[in-house]
């Protein structure tokens, strides 16, 4: 998508600090964390809610949560972290192209 600010991330027109990318995901470093360590994952593939995901998007979607899963020690998250999905506005959603917060690096509170 032209507008997209993670498909121009993702197409190294918008500079970001990449720690992990294969030819489904691309996970960065949120530039407004909301804790220590605040990373994005993002699915080459736009779409921007999960009421878009078919079979194969779903299928995605595990694959990408087992990669979080697996990579999380390296990540610096091996003592827990949240994952998050906003999904429309009235959530937060603010780019509307799929991705998951992946919050830790401390003890996270309820707000």
């Amino acid at each position: 998508m032209e507008n997209c600010v993670f498909c121009k991330i993702m197409a190294g027109e918008i500079p970001s600090a990449r720690v992990y990318e294969d030819g489904e995901i691309v996970i960065f470093r949120d530039i407004e964390p909301k804790a220590k360590i605040h990373l994005l994952c993002v699915p080459r593939e736009h779409f921007a809610l999960l009421s878009e995901a078919d079979d194969a998007r779903a299928a995605l979607l595990g694959r990408t949560l087992q990669k979080i899963g697996a990579l999380a020690p390296q990540l610096g998250l091996a003592d827990g972290y949240r994952l998050i999905i906003n999904q429309g506005e009235n959530a937060g959603q603010s780019v509307h192209h799929l991705h998951i917060h992946i919050l830790g690096g401390q003890t996270l509170e309820w707000e």
